[in-house]
């Protein structure tokens, strides 16, 4: 009898556990935060400051997880910190909080908030351009302000340069255990974020525009915002030729031809071509050569790509 009724609560247990998410009650399927936090900073690993932010998450709730996005953005680079948010969050499953801090403004009257994106995802930030290329890339669903009288690290309220320890990772560890709800964050803000404008792809006229927001560091290949079916607005089919600028600002700084490859082995050693890199972007690569350094192109808002069919 008692062998009998065990296997009965085991099988009950199984039966349970082998139900897919979706037939799970709505309130447990779609919680707000999944208890994941992710880092983002300029602070570099050499001192304590990453481990201090941990330390502070740890505090709110030692059963987070959390993880590194990165820690090497170049110090006070709001655009490759923007760039490498929106590159890393769609990977990640809804309810993750995302603790960005690149802050040159830190302690000024830049504001502090909390953003939830259409997909989900909450990313706490300094308002100076971090959230730009999530937002545009997830959507907006709701911006609040962070009520630093709320959720400020106790006995930091007369310090002005480490906001990522003393109010980011506090407000982004609340809000990933579930000790305050994103409405709890402070008040709705209706004037929207703080953007950095660069240019959007699009067809204008012959060719194609965008922007290049950050090189293939590695190897030297120089990536654009120009997206699959915004490049095949040209028509230019697999080993055509097509002509390439690349300006900064008013600049140029690179112009010629280059074929459409698949891949960096289609042409010969030594010779360009024009890709769709692993997020389905136009790149510009060199066969096992730096593009970027032989070309003298940099990264960011300012740099700009235009593509025809020759």
């Amino acid at each position: 009898m008692i062998r009998h009724a065990i296997g009965v609560v085991l099988g009950l247990v199984l039966a349970a556990w082998m139900v897919p998410t979706a037939a799970w009650p709505a309130d447990a399927a779609e919680l707000e935060t999944n208890g994941v936090v992710v880092l983002e900073t300029d602070f570099g690993l050499a001192d304590g400051a990453v481990s201090a932010m941990r330390g502070v998450a740890v505090s709110v709730d030692p059963t987070l997880r959390l993880e590194d996005l990165t820690h090497e953005i170049p110090p006070f680079d709001i655009w490759e910190g923007a760039y490498r948010l929106a590159q890393t969050a769609p990977y990640w499953p809804r309810g993750t909080v995302f603790v960005a801090v690149i802050d040159p403004g830190v302690g000024t009257a830049r504001r502090s908030i909390a953003l939830r994106t259409e997909s989900g995802h909450l990313f706490v930030s300094p308002d100076n351009g971090t959230l730009t290329l999530v937002a545009d890339h997830l959507g907006i669903d709701a911006v609040r302000e962070i009520d630093e009288s709320r959720h400020r690290r106790p006995g930091s309220e007369l310090s002005y340069t480490f906001f990522g320890r003393d109010l980011y990772a506090l407000t982004g560890a609340k809000l990933a255990s579930g000790q305050i709800a994103f409405e709890e964050v402070g008040p709705e803000l209706d004037g929207g974020i703080v953007r950095i404008p660069f240019q959007k792809p699009e067809l204008e006229g012959t060719h194609v525009a965008g922007a290049i927001p950050v090189l293939d560091v590695q190897y030297g290949n120089v990536w654009t915002n120009i997206d699959r079916a915004t490049f095949e607005q040209l028509g230019l089919a697999r080993g055509e030729i097509a002509t390439v600028r690349i300006l900064e600002g008013d600049r140029l700084a690179f112009e010629g031809a280059m074929p459409y490859a698949a891949t960096f082995g289609d042409v010969p050693e030594g010779e360009r071509l024009l890709y769709l890199n692993s997020l389905d972007n136009v790149s510009f690569a060199i066969n096992l050569g730096n593009f970027a350094a032989t070309h003298g192109v940099g990264s960011g808002p300012e740099w700009r790509v235009e593509v025809a069919k020759r």
